[in-house]
C-alpha cells in the first residue's frame, strides 16, 4: 500500500510538474481573472483562495479584476470579445448563465460560454438565528403551512439560486413561504440577524461566516458539509434537494481547443490539492470537480432542471 501510495503521488507531482512547463510555454505572463461582479462576494473569495495555488504551480500570477453589471451578464456578454490567447479568463455562475438569457436578451446564450471548469458549489440551506424559535427544519415547514405566507425568508435576488431553491421546496413541503430578494448574499444575512425577515435562504457559507449567531435547519448536499456535522441534509428529511451556488470559469469561446484544455488541466490541479480543499471546506464551500471534458454533460443536467423548475413558477416563459 505504501508503494502504491508513494507512486501515485509521484504521477501527481510529476503530471503539475508537466502542466507548469507546458503553461510557463504558453502563459506570457500574469493572466487577467475577470469576476462579472462587484469585488468582497464569493466568487471573488474563491478566487482570492486559488491565487497562491495557481501561482505556487505555474508561476503565474492571477490578477483578479472586476466587471460588475446586470449580475454577471454585462461581463458574460463581453467574454467573447476578449482575446483568445489563454491570457483572459472569466468566472461563471449557475444558475444565473442559464436563467438570465432565458429571460430576456442579455448579450449572450448559455451555450456561447466555453466553460472549461466547474471547481465548487456553496450549497443552499435555510438559515435561522441562534435565538429562533425554529429548532429544526419541520418546525418551520409547520409554521409555513399553519399560516400561509407568513413566514419570510430573505434571498440573493430574483431567479437565483436562493429563489429556486423557495420555489422547489415549497412545492416539495405543501407549504407556502415568501421569499423577499435582496441584492446580494451580504444583505440576505443582514436582514436576517436585523430580524427583518424569519429565515434565509443562504448558504453554508453564510453558517462558516456567521458561526455562533446562526443556525442551519438543513443542507442540500448529498451528505453532511465536514464543516457542519450536525446539520442534515434535505434528503435525509425526505426532501430531493441537492444544488446551491456552482462557480466555475471560461476562455473566450475563440480559444483554441489546446489552450482550453491547458486551462482546465490547471484548474483541475489547484482543485486537487489537498490544502486548497480543506482551505474552501474550511469556508463553507463544497468541492466540485467537473473539467472541460464533462462540461456537456454536466450542463445539460443543469440547464433542464434550472429552466424546469423556473418555468413552473412563471419566472420565464
Amino acid at each position: 500500500m505504501l508503494r502504491r501510495t508513494i507512486l501515485k503521488v509521484g504521477a501527481a507531482m510529476a503530471l503539475v510538474t508537466s502542466l507548469a512547463t507546458v503553461a510557463s510555454a504558453e502563459l506570457s505572463g500574469p493572466v487577467n481573472y475577470v469576476i462579472p461582479f462587484g469585488p468582497g462576494g464569493e466568487s471573488d473569495i474563491s478566487a482570492r483562495m486559488q491565487q497562491p495555488f495557481f501561482k505556487e504551480k505555474f508561476g503565474q500570477d492571477l490578477v483578479v479584476s472586476y466587471q460588475p453589471g446586470g449580475g454577471g451578464a454585462v461581463g458574460w456578454a463581453s467574454l467573447n470579445g476578449l482575446s483568445s490567447d489563454g491570457q483572459t479568463i472569466m468566472g461563471v455562475n449557475l444558475p444565473h448563465i442559464v436563467i438570465k438569457p432565458a429571460q430576456k436578451d442579455v448579450g449572450f446564450k448559455t451555450e456561447d460560454l466555453n466553460i472549461f471548469h466547474m471547481f465548487h458549489f456553496t450549497p443552499d440551506a435555510i438559515v435561522v438565528t441562534a435565538d429562533s424559535p425554529y429548532q429544526t427544519l419541520e418546525d418551520l415547514v409547520a409554521d409555513a403551512k399553519a399560516n400561509p405566507g407568513q413566514v419570510t425568508i430573505s434571498g440573493s435576488g430574483k431567479a437565483s439560486a436562493n429563489h429556486l431553491a423557495q420555489i422547489k421546496f415549497d412545492k416539495m413541503t405543501g407549504a407556502m413561504t415568501t421569499y423577499v430578494p435582496f441584492k446580494g448574499t451580504g444583505a440576505a444575512v443582514t436582514a436576517l440577524l436585523g430580524k427583518q425577515v424569519k429565515a434565509e435562504w443562504g448558504y453554508t457559507t453564510v453558517g462558516a461566516a456567521q458561526g455562533d449567531a446562526v443556525r442551519m435547519l438543513a443542507v442540500a448536499m448529498e451528505e453532511r458539509h465536514p464543516l457542519f456535522p450536525d446539520v442534515p441534509t434535505f434528503k435525509e428529511l425526505g426532501y430531493d434537494m441537492v444544488g446551491g451556488a456552482y462557480r466555475g470559469i471560461a476562455l473566450p469561446n475563440t480559444a483554441s481547443d489546446e489552450t482550453t484544455k491547458m486551462w482546465s488541466d490547471m484548474i483541475s490541479a489547484v482543485n486537487a490539492d489537498e490544502a486548497f480543499r480543506q482551505k474552501m471546506l474550511d469556508a463553507g464551500f463544497a468541492l466540485l470537480d467537473v473539467d472541460a471534458a464533462g462540461m456537456d454533460a454536466f450542463m445539460a443536467e443543469r440547464k433542464e432542471e434550472y429552466l424546469k423548475d423556473a418555468r413552473e413558477a412563471g419566472l420565464i416563459k
